[in-house]
């Protein structure tokens, strides 16, 4: 096992704000592809994408299980951004935050590799990451799901005691919680959860506030 603390970041929402173009940009994809490929209308679309993230943690184990879709054909499709440059909502200093964290960082998103990628080259981000573990990596078992995490952790040899996961979904942090990992949740809402160790509205705040974990 790796000794000292490694860092787990999410991605969207967590390291830069996908919310106002991106977001919308990949529902409406899913949406299109959903229609195209089940035969089904918008709204039909809407509400199967809708049910399975909510019951899978992701659309795309839903299309899986129940409907034998291609995962790798579905993440092309879905993730294909001509513009991404434009969409990008991202802060700079987050940069410099970064870099005053102590410890190995490894970024842990449920996206696809390719477009993790680009984000990362894109804003400058992709120095600060060891490596990547995209839905591919983690044969399609996204977060939260336990076994994701786990294929992780042996991957990298690592004790989760020493890892700390930064993200913007409650769940997931539930999911490292139960795994002994220290959490931090970045919201911007008032819930507050037994879960979370430390809650920050941005990681801009992580090199201030990281000396709670």
């Amino acid at each position: 096992m790796e000794p000292g603390r490694v860092w787990l970041f999410d991605l969207d929402d967590t390291l830069h704000h996908a919310t106002p173009h991106i977001f919308p940009h990949i529902n409406r994809s899913m949406n299109a592809y959903i229609e195209r490929h089940l035969g089904v209308d918008t709204a039909e679309a809407t509400r199967l994408r809708r049910e399975y993230w909510v019951r899978y943690g992701a659309t795309l184990l839903g299309l899986m299980r129940h409907h034998g879709t291609d995962p790798n054909h579905f993440l092309q499709e879905t993730h294909q951004f001509p513009d991404l440059e434009r969409q990008l909502v991202f802060d700079k200093p987050v940069l410099h935050a970064l870099k005053r964290l102590s410890g190995r960082k490894i970024l842990f998103s449920n996206a696809p590799r390719h477009y993790a990628e680009a984000v990362l080259d894109l804003t400058g981000l992709a120095r600060h990451f060891s490596t990547i573990y995209s839905v591919e990596s983690l044969r399609f078992r996204p977060k939260p799901m336990l076994a994701g995490f786990r294929a992780l952790l042996k991957a990298e040899r690592l004790d989760p005691k020493g890892c700390i996961m930064v993200e913007d979904s409650l769940p997931n942090l539930i999911a490292a919680k139960k795994l002994g990992m220290k959490t931090v949740w970045v919201s911007a809402g008032s819930r507050q959860s037994p879960y979370v160790d430390v809650k920050l509205r941005s990681v801009l705040q992580l090199p201030s506030r990281c000396g709670r974990l």
